[in-house]
């Protein structure tokens, strides 16, 4: 597989990773500017140029952090070394760009206010879920104008009966957003939420009444005070005002952007093998 597809492959299946591009070279080098491998924590695909490079690179690559680094390897044999010895007489420049797994939200109940916050939330880099129960909210009709120029990944969710079962094959982590036309339907969806291991953060649409029917109605469900509390409604950021839909949907997408950022996933780490040194470089 080559490292355009391997990244592809990453993104579908929410796996972190880290792309290694050889950025500069000096000298002679076993690859050229511009050769890419894309990294795992536990596999690698491509190559820029094997050996103690290659070596270095996998294990920075495996400890980066959420930010870009570029890391120097001199090719020679009395440069240190790690790996075996590269005496090319070269020096590489590699650049690692770490590729983290996308935020995911799912958004139930496309009306007025879930269409303008669908529109918004598909400019953005997501895994986005959009769920009705109502199948004439979903046509293409109506989302193909909102999602033409769309940078999320869009799943579109018709579940005419019983929409909270989509919780269950949502990926870990998850931001949910419950804004359907029926209460009732609001009410099954925070309970089925509140039971559904591994979900990010849940937002309820709604008023003080909707929300302390919604409470009681939690707690004599069964669930602990402590459980209910991870539910936030009203949603949105404080000071916008207006009614509209357009308008709601800007300030519960501030907040949703917002509470993304602060749960944001760096790529994961996998530590050094027991008595190996840092690598150099």
């Amino acid at each position: 597989m080559d490292w355009l597809s391997a990244v592809s492959r990453l993104r579908e299946t929410r796996t972190p990773g880290v792309l290694v591009t050889v950025a500069a070279v000096r000298g002679h080098a076993p690859r050229d500017a511009g050769a890419k491998m894309v990294v795992s924590a536990d596999a690698t695909w491509g190559t820029v140029g094997g050996g103690n490079l290659e070596e270095v690179a996998i294990e920075r690559a495996r400890a980066l952090g959420a930010a870009p680094e570029m890391v120097t390897v001199t090719l020679s044999d009395k440069a240190p070394y790690e790996h075996g010895v590269q005496c090319c007489g070269g020096e590489v420049t590699l650049l690692l760009e770490p590729l983290t797994v996308v935020p995911s939200v799912a958004v139930f109940g496309i009306g007025h206010v879930g269409l303008e916050l669908a529109r918004i939330l598909a400019r953005h880099d997501l895994d986005l879920h959009l769920v009705d129960s109502r199948a004439d909210q979903l046509t293409e009709t109506r989302l193909a104008p909102v999602l033409a120029d769309a940078v999320a990944r869009v799943q579109v969710h018709d579940v005419p009966v019983l929409p909270e079962l989509v919780l269950t094959t949502l990926p870990a982590g998850t931001h949910v957003l419950v804004m359907t036309h029926d209460h009732a339907e609001d009410a099954a969806l925070c309970d089925a939420a509140l039971r559904t291991p591994a979900l990010g953060s849940i937002g309820l649409i709604g008023s003080a009444a909707k929300w302390a029917r919604f409470e009681r109605k939690l707690l004599d469900e069964g669930h602990s005070p402590a459980d209910v509390s991870r539910i936030t409604t009203p949603i949105g950021i404080e000071g916008i005002e207006g009614k509209e839909p357009a308008v709601i949907a800007v300030g519960v997408a501030a907040a949703l952007l917002r509470e993304v950022s602060r749960s944001a996933t760096p790529a994961p780490r996998r530590s050094p093998a027991p008595g190996r040194r840092p690598p150099r470089g």
